[in-house]
C-alpha cells in the first residue's frame, strides 16, 4: 500500500503549525463529521486511518467521553507529536497508536472509522482495497466518514478550482516553484480520484451508497455505513 510522504520529527512538529491558517477550514469539517457521527454508539470503538497529529481525535474525543480510539499512522515521527497532543489533552488512556497503514490497524471491530486528508495518497489501482480495509474493521453498519483531494482534473470548469487551490496553497507557505508544480502534483502524484469515480470505489469495497457532506475547493468529504 503506497503512503503519504514521509515526515521527520521537525516536520511532524511543525505540520499543525503549517496548517493552522486553514483553520476554518478543518473547524467545519470536524463539526460536519461528528453531526454524521451522531448516531453512533454511546460507547463506541473509532479507528482514524492516517491519524496524524491527532486531530480528529481531539476533536471528537472531548465531545464523546466514552469512546476509545485506534490511531494508525505509517509515520513515526507523526505518531510521537499525536502522543503529545493526546497526553497533554489527558486522553492517552482512552487511545492506541499503531505504526503502519490500515491493513496494520486491528481488525476491531470499530463502531466508526475516519480517514481525513489520507485517501488522495493512495492510488487509483489501491484505492478500492484500502477501503475494502476499512470496511472490513466495521461493525454491520458501522459509520465511515472520510475527506480527500476529490474533483475532476479534465473538467472545464478545474482551471478555477486550481486557481482558488492555489489561494490555499499560498496560506499554507507554498513557495513559485511548489505552486508551478500543483497541476503536475495532482495529475500525477496523487491520486486524486473524481466524485464518481471515489463513491464508486466506496460502494465496490462493501458501503452503501455515499453521502457527500463538506466540500472546500477541491477537499471533498463522504460519509457511508458499513
Amino acid at each position: 500500500m503506497s503512503s503519504a510522504p514521509a515526515f521527520d520529527r521537525s516536520l511532524a512538529e511543525r505540520y499543525d503549525a503549517r496548517n493552522r491558517p486553514l483553520a476554518p477550514i478543518s473547524q467545519a469539517l470536524h463539526f460536519l463529521s461528528g453531526l454524521a457521527l451522531v448516531g453512533a454508539p454511546r460507547e463506541a470503538r473509532a479507528l482514524c486511518v492516517g491519524v496524524g497529529t491527532g486531530a480528529e481525535i481531539l476533536a471528537l474525543a472531548q465531545a464523546r467521553p466514552e469512546w476509545r480510539f485506534v490511531g494508525v499512522d505509517p509515520s513515526a515521527e507523526m505518531l510521537a507529536v499525536c502522543a503529545d497532543r493526546l497526553r497533554e489533552a489527558g486522553l492517552a488512556e482512552r487511545c492506541t497508536l499503531v505504526e503502519g497503514h490500515v491493513a496494520d490497524a486491528p481488525k476491531g471491530p470499530f463502531d466508526v472509522a475516519l480517514a481525513m486528508l489520507v485517501a488522495h495518497f493512495v492510488p487509483d489501482a489501491e484505492r478500492e482495497g484500502f477501503y475494502r480495509e476499512i470496511h472490513a474493521r466495521l461493525v454491520p453498519g458501522g459509520r465511515y466518514v472520510g475527506a480527500e483531494i476529490c474533483a475532476d482534473l479534465y473538467a472545464p470548469e478545474f482551471p478555477g478550482m486550481l486557481a482558488d487551490w492555489e489561494q490555499v496553497q499560498r496560506l499554507m507557505g507554498a513557495g513559485p516553484e511548489s505552486l508551478a508544480d500543483l497541476p503536475r502534483t495532482l495529475r500525477d502524484r496523487l491520486g486524486v480520484l473524481t466524485p464518481e469515480r471515489t463513491a464508486a470505489c466506496l460502494q465496490a469495497a462493501g458501503f452503501s451508497r455515499p453521502v457527500p457532506f463538506f466540500q472546500a475547493v477541491l477537499i471533498r468529504g463522504f460519509h457511508a455505513d458499513a
